[in-house]
């Protein structure tokens, strides 16, 4: 039974094969942005919450690469046009990072990474990891479902700012939630993680492996490593 990764985070396909899956990985292409404003405006608070979100965008990555279309109706990138081919479960996850009732995702430019971990550092906020399930076995739509996971992440209150400015130096935490990772240099800036830890990298095992059960399939059915 084959497992296809709709995201080209490098911390999900690590951690699907760190615990026995080698999963075939698709890239959605889904517009994040808009599709959150889009929901946002949509919303009856005018605003998605932190759960909310990821939750929206680990769905629409999901069915993006089953063929659906993008929130404006365009074709999206990695779309499988021959649905047929897809023979397993789809596994769609995005995360953000809570901190004083704010969700931010990926801080892309340096000095933004560097404003939040001079934020941060000596407190506490929750890493928010989305995951929606889709199950085509047999190339054919089956069900579907998801659910998001939380972990408190606790940073170091004794950080420099010259190790801030080293660390972001180094581009990692520029392209992840929160601007850091526990999986990397990041690590060594977190004292400790309460819930699942997976939860932080973006994708909770534990979880996955439940949704999978949920739609009648066998986790270790996925081992292929």
């Amino acid at each position: 039974m084959r497992l296809y990764l709709a995201s080209t985070s490098p911390a999900r396909l690590a951690t699907l094969r760190a615990v026995g899956i080698e999963p075939i990985t698709l890239a959605p292409g889904v517009d994040e942005q808009a599709a959150v404003e889009a929901a946002a405006a949509a919303h009856p608070d005018g605003r998605l919450g932190a759960a909310e979100m990821v939750q929206l965008l680990a769905r629409l990555k999901a069915e993006a690469v089953l063929g659906d279309t993008a929130h404006d109706g365009s074709a999206v990138e990695g779309t499988v046009t021959d649905t047929a081919a897809l023979d397993g479960f789809i596994l769609g996850g995005d995360s953000a990072f809570e901190l004083d009732g704010v969700t931010f995702g990926k801080p892309h430019e340096p000095h933004v990474a560097r404003e939040r971990w001079l934020a941060q550092r000596g407190r506490s906020g929750i890493l928010h990891s989305g995951h929606w399930l889709i199950d085509h076995r047999g190339g054919v739509m089956r069900g579907a479902i998801g659910r998001a996971s939380q972990a408190i992440v606790h940073f170091a209150d004794d950080i420099e700012t010259e190790e801030i400015d080293a660390y972001i130096a180094t581009g990692e935490p520029l392209q992840v939630a929160g601007a850091f990772t526990i999986d990397s240099k990041g690590a060594a800036f977190i004292d400790r993680i309460e819930g699942d830890p997976h939860s932080v990298v973006g994708l909770s095992v534990p979880l996955v492996r439940r949704l999978v059960h949920e739609l009648g399939g066998r986790w270790t059915d996925l081992w292929n490593r």
